[in-house]
C-alpha cells in the first residue's frame, strides 16, 4: 500500500477530516463539531477519535499514515506547533500539535486554513502546474493563500498572506482586527452586505428592498448579486462598487508579488462568470503596466474538500522542503 495522508480543516462550527492519497484524492471523510467554547482538550479528543475513525474507514492503518496537516483559521508556529492566535475558537499559544500527537503519533504539520486551501489549487485544482499563485478567500472576511515554486508561503513570521489585513483606505472603515480599511472591510460578503444595508434608507424604490422586505437583517451577499443580475439599479451600484475594490486588491497583489494565477474562493465566488468577467474586463485599467501579461484571474475548483486535501498535504510540502 502507497503511504496517505491525514488532513484536518477546522473551523468555527465544525472540524473536517479526511485521508487523501499522494495525489490529493480525498479516500474517506467525517467531521466532528468544533463546538467553540469548550476545553481544549475536548476538541482535541474528538478531532484525534474522529480521524481514527476516518482512518479506519479507510482501509488503512496508523502505520500507513505519513503525516497529518491542519489547516487553523489563524496563526501557527511552524517550529513549535502551537497555535498562537485563533480569534474564532478563542485559542491563544495551544500546543495544537503535542495535544494531537497523543492520538495520532505522527508528524503533524499546522498552517493558515486559507494557505491550505491555496495550496490544495495548486495540487489537483485551478491553479495545478503553474509556477505560483495567490488564493483569496471571500466569505465573512478575506484571507489568503500563497504558493511559491509549489510550496506554500506563510511568511518568516507566519503571516506572509494575511490579505485581507492590507490597508487599502486610510482611516476606512474599522475592522475587527483593531485598525481601519483593511482590504477585508472592502471585498468581503460582510462589505457587500454593508453596503446593500446602507442603500435601504434612500432607496425604497428598489428591487434590492423589495427582495428584502424592507428589512436590512435578512440582507445577504447572494442577495444583492441576484438583484444585480435583474437589473436592479442599486444593487448594480454596489456591484460595480465592489468590483473596482476587488480590482484594487488584486492590483496590489500583482505589483508586491507577480503571480502567475490569482484564484479566488469562498462564498462569494459562488457568483461565478458574473463576478468573474466583471474583474477581468474592469482590471487592466488599475494595472501598471498595461502592455505586459499578468496573473490570470480564475474561480477555485476544490470548493469544501480544498481544506482537507491542502491540510494533508502539508507533510508533503515540509518532507520536500527538507
Amino acid at each position: 500500500m502507497n503511504m496517505v495522508y491525514i488532513g484536518i480543516d477546522v473551523g468555527g462550527t465544525s472540524i473536517k477530516i479526511g485521508v487523501v492519497d499522494e495525489k490529493g484524492c480525498i479516500l474517506a471523510q467525517d467531521a466532528t463539531d468544533t463546538k467553540v467554547g469548550r476545553p481544549f482538550a475536548d476538541i482535541i479528543h474528538d478531532m484525534g477519535t474522529c480521524a481514527l475513525k476516518v482512518l479506519a474507514q479507510s482501509g488503512y492503518t496508523l502505520a500507513d499514515v505519513h503525516s497529518v496537516g491542519v489547516g487553523v483559521p489563524g496563526i501557527a508556529n511552524q517550529d513549535t506547533g502551537n497555535v498562537l492566535f485563533c480569534t474564532n475558537l478563542h485559542w491563544q499559544n495551544v500546543p495544537l500539535r503535542a495535544a494531537l500527537q497523543k492520538y495520532l503519533a505522527k508528524p503533524v504539520w499546522i498552517d493558515n486554513d486559507a494557505t491550505v486551501a491555496g495550496y490544495a489549487e495548486s495540487i489537483c485544482g485551478v491553479s495545478e502546474g503553474t509556477h505560483s499563485s495567490v488564493f483569496m478567500t471571500l466569505g465573512t472576511g478575506v484571507g489568503g493563500g500563497i504558493v511559491i515554486n509549489g510550496k506554500p508561503w506563510s511568511g518568516f513570521h507566519g503571516v506572509g498572506s494575511e490579505i485581507g489585513h492590507i490597508p487599502m483606505d486610510i482611516d476606512g472603515v474599522p475592522c475587527t482586527c483593531g485598525n481601519r480599511g483593511c482590504l477585508e472591510r472592502y471585498c468581503s460578503a460582510t462589505a457587500i452586505i454593508r453596503m446593500g444595508r446602507e442603500s435601504l434608507p434612500t432607496h425604497p424604490e428598489s428591487g434590492l428592498y423589495a427582495a428584502c422586505g424592507g428589512d436590512a437583517s435578512a440582507i445577504n451577499a447572494k442577495m444583492v448579486f441576484d438583484c444585480a443580475k435583474n437589473g436592479d439599479a442599486v444593487s448594480l451600484e454596489i456591484f460595480h462598487r465592489y468590483v473596482k475594490y476587488m480590482c484594487l486588491a488584486i492590483d496590489t497583489i500583482i505589483c508586491f508579488l507577480d503571480p502567475e494565477i490569482i484564484i479566488l474562493g469562498g462564498g462569494v465566488s459562488k457568483a461565478g462568470s458574473f463576478l468573474l468577467d466583471a474583474i477581468r474586463a474592469e482590471l487592466p485599467r488599475y494595472l501598471l503596466l498595461k502592455e505586459l501579461p499578468y496573473a490570470r484571474i480564475e474561480i477555485a475548483r476544490l470548493g469544501a474538500d480544498a481544506g482537507i486535501i491542502g491540510a494533508a498535504m502539508l507533510g508533503r510540502a515540509n518532507t520536500e522542503e527538507a
